[in-house]
C-alpha cells in the first residue's frame, strides 16, 4: 500500500484530507474519526477548523508530528496513545502504559452512583470513596469533580499507575480531594468509606488472546486478566469490602457482557443485597450496585 507523504501536506486541510485518505485505504473502520482527532489535536485547532481553516499553513513541526501519529496510527496504536491522553466524564485525563485506556462504557459507573453520593454528602456533610484497581484514576476523579463534598483514595497495584493518577489529580485541581497509593485491593486498609468503587479485570484468561490489536498490544494485561473465569478479583473485593463499609455504605462494580448472574451469586454469598443494575449506551448490563446486608 502507499502511504501519502506527510510531509508534502503544507495545509492544515491537506493534512486531514491526506491522513483520511491513508486510513481510509488501510481499512480502518474509525478512518474518518482518527483522522480528524489526531490532525485537529496535534494542529492544536479545533475540529471544526479543519474545514473552516484548512488554507492555515503548518509549521514543519507540525508536520513532523503528523506524519509520526500517521505511521503509528497504521502501526495499530490507537488514537488517544498516541495523543497520549483521553476525556472521561468531561475530564483530560493523561495515559500511561500501566493504564488502561477509560472507555466511555464506564461512565455509567460514574452516572450509577453520583446520587447515592449526593443523598450521603447532603445527610453527613461529606462522603468519602476508594477506588480500586484506579489506572488513570478516571472513576475516583471524575466523582470528585461532581461532588465538592467528597474525598477519594485511589488504591492500585502498579506505582506507575497511581503515579499517573496523582498527576491527573494535579492537572485537574483535584489533589487536594483526591489521594492515591499502591496496594492490593483493600489488604492493610483500616479505615471505612462511604462508597467502594471498582473497574476491576474481569476477561476470562483464556479469551485474551482474541481482543482486538489495540487493546492487547496497548493496555496492560494486569488490568485485563480477570483469572480462569474473569471472576478473580470480584472475589477479593467481595471477602474484603463488607468491613470496609459504613453502615449505609454502598459499592458498584463494573462487570463484563453476561457476568451480572456470577458477580451477584460472589457478593450475596459475602452478605451484600444487589440494589441496582445498570445498562451502558450498548444496552448491555455494565454496573451493579450493592449494599451491606442488616
Amino acid at each position: 500500500m502507499t502511504k501519502p507523504d506527510q510531509a508534502r501536506t503544507t495545509s492544515l486541510g491537506e493534512a486531514w484530507l491526506a491522513m483520511r485518505a491513508a486510513f481510509r485505504s488501510a481499512g480502518l473502520e474509525s478512518a474518518d474519526l482518527d483522522a480528524r482527532l489526531l490532525v485537529a489535536n496535534l494542529a492544536g485547532v479545533e475540529p471544526h477548523q479543519l474545514a473552516t481553516a484548512g488554507e492555515m499553513v503548518l509549521t514543519q513541526s507540525i508536520q513532523d508530528r503528523l506524519g509520526k501519529a500517521l505511521q503509528k496510527r497504521l502501526d495499530g496504536m490507537p488514537v488517544h496513545r498516541i495523543l497520549g491522553s483521553r476525556e472521561f466524564y468531561g475530564l483530560k485525563l493523561g495515559l500511561s502504559p500501566a493504564t488502561l485506556e477509560p472507555r466511555p462504557d464506564t461512565e455509567t459507573l460514574v452516572e450509577s452512583v453520583l446520587p447515592l453520593m449526593r443523598e450521603i454528602s447532603d445527610a453527613k456533610g461529606s462522603c468519602s470513596i476508594v477506588d480500586l484497581g484506579i489506572g488513570t484514576g478516571a472513576i475516583g476523579l471524575a466523582l470528585v469533580a461532581e461532588c465538592p463534598h467528597a474525598r477519594c483514595l485511589g488504591i492500585d497495584v502498579s506505582a506507575q499507575a497511581v503515579a499517573t493518577a496523582r498527576e491527573n489529580a494535579e492537572a485537574l485541581g483535584l489533589a487536594g480531594r483526591y489521594t492515591a497509593t499502591t496496594g492490593n485491593w483493600l489488604t492493610g486498609i483500616e479505615s471505612r468509606f462511604d462508597l467502594i468503587v471498582s473497574n476491576p479485570p474481569y476477561i476470562p484468561t483464556a479469551d485474551l488472546a482474541s481482543l482486538a490489536r489495540d487493546v492487547i498490544e496497548h493496555d496492560p494485561v494486569l488490568a485485563l486478566d480477570g483469572g480462569p473465569d474473569g471472576l478473580a478479583a470480584y472475589r477479593l473485593i467481595a471477602a474484603q469490602s463488607g468491613s470496609r463499609l459504613e453502615k449505609d455504605g454502598y459499592l458498584a462494580l463494573e462487570i463484563g457482557i453476561g457476568q451480572s448472574p456470577a458477580v451477584t451469586a460472589i457478593f450475596h454469598a459475602s452478605r451484600f443485597d444487589r440494589i441496582g443494575v445498570f445498562a451502558d449506551l450498548g444496552g448491555v448490563d455494565r454496573v451493579l450496585v450493592f449494599k451491606p446486608r442488616a
